[in-house]
């Protein structure tokens, strides 16, 4: 039997299961906690990690963590700022995705202008920490600005990004030395794995029926398409989630789950 993928309850479940879910797993606890320290001693650091291991989302995790605060006729208190740089970030594009970042409205002016009210702003924010993910990204000008913000404003810059990023910090004796200390976050060990599985599948799967996904014949199909990296296990699971409802199955099957983990190879 095959369900009515315009079933109204199938559909429900299928947008439920399209929306971005933040699980704090072990692993993130810990980076937060590391965050924590690098925040309050007001620290430069770096963040460095395999693509999909799960860096962006525990990223942007920490800083819903530590929300915006309100301030009748003042400007909001913004404990962290995350922005994310696009390919061959310039000063500009820093400057301008930070105002976007803390939403304020961005007007035309040079670039002494722009970097004069990103100061203004940051400060009148009291912004503790200002996060940049794909920092690998940056122009290597664009750090020069960096380094002008830490010791302008003395707030916790972090670097996040693949290991090019430390390939990068290295070209430039400052910039390594001013983001010396770094985080390596690790991609799932196998009993991690299998312990996110079942995470997985209780909190954020849902099915009416369970689907075992830490048995071992599900883990010697997920170990080695997912490589111990979170972003694809969520990806995998998800998608043969979705195409279980679509075939009216309470759960998902065996075959159905190497049919979608071959497809990530």
């Amino acid at each position: 039997m095959v369900s009515n993928p315009t079933d109204g309850s199938v559909s429900a479940e299928i947008a439920r299961l399209q929306r971005r879910w933040v699980v704090e797993l072990e692993q993130m606890e810990r980076f937060h906690r590391w965050l924590d320290g690098k925040r309050v001693a007001r620290q430069p650091c770096r963040v460095v990690g395999d693509s999909r291991t799960g860096k962006t989302i525990a990223c942007e995790a920490y800083r819903l963590n530590h929300p915006p605060q309100l301030m009748t006729g003042r400007a909001p208190i913004v404990p962290v700022v995350y922005w994310q740089s696009p390919p061959e970030s310039g000063n500009r594009d820093l400057f301008e995705g930070i105002l976007t970042a803390l939403r304020y409205q961005l007007s035309r002016g040079t670039l002494s202008e722009m970097r004069a009210r990103v100061y203004r702003t940051l400060k009148a924010c009291q912004v503790e920490m200002l996060m940049i993910d794909e920092a690998h990204r940056l122009r290597p000008k664009t750090f020069l600005d960096l380094q002008d913000l830490l010791d302008g404003l003395q707030i916790t810059i972090v670097l996040v990004g693949t290991d090019r990023l430390d390939a990068v910090a290295r070209r430039d004796e400052q910039v390594y030395y001013r983001f010396i200390g770094s985080y390596r976050y690790e991609r799932l060990t196998s009993a991690e794995l299998a312990e996110t599985s079942e995470i997985w599948e209780t909190h954020v799967l849902k099915l009416p029926q369970p689907s075992h996904l830490s048995s071992a014949k599900m883990q010697k199909i997920l170990a080695p398409a997912t490589n111990g990296c979170l972003g694809l296990l969520d990806r995998i699971l998800r998608e043969a989630a979705v195409r279980s409802l679509e075939r009216g199955l309470p759960r998902i099957e065996l075959n159905l789950l190497r049919e979608v983990a071959a497809e990530c190879r």
